[in-house]
């Protein structure tokens, strides 16, 4: 005589068990982080100098100067500096306090009890962030 072990599996609906809900929460955030303005001032400096050649563009500190040059014809033909543009860069910083929204997702993990045919949170952190479950029943 010899006994034998006989393991079979098979798949039992037993409704609805759990569900799986996410919400979305807004909230208001004030931010207040440093603006960078940058200002350009202009000055034009009359020059009159004669050149050999022509010149470009070139940086004294936090200056760019432009060169102006016009071509004058006399017996011969010369360079003349007419003007520079020189070109300064200011920079300001400033705050500037903003109201933002932010959202943030929270899923919620309910459980249904066949015997009160309610559903209710799993989790004590989703009573905790706000969320209560509510009278609904639907089908997951």
């Amino acid at each position: 005589m010899e006994e034998t072990l006989q393991i079979s599996r098979r798949v039992v609906d037993t409704g609805r068990i759990l569900r799986v809900r996410k919400l979305v929460n807004e909230i208001s955030v004030n931010v207040d982080e440093p603006l960078t303005s940058e200002f350009v001032d202009t000055e034009r400096v009359t020059v009159g100098r004669i050149l050999r050649a022509p010149i470009g563009i070139r940086h004294e500190g936090d200056v760019t100067i432009v060169p102006i040059i016009e071509e004058r014809l006399v017996v011969h033909k010369e360079l003349v500096l007419v003007e520079e543009v020189r070109i300064t860069r200011r920079r300001e910083v400033r705050k500037a306090p903003q109201q933002v929204t932010v959202r943030r997702e929270v899923a919620v993990i309910e459980r249904f009890d066949p015997v009160t045919q309610q559903w209710s949170a799993t989790d004590e952190g989703d009573i905790q962030n706000g969320y209560a479950p509510g009278p609904e029943t639907s089908k997951t």
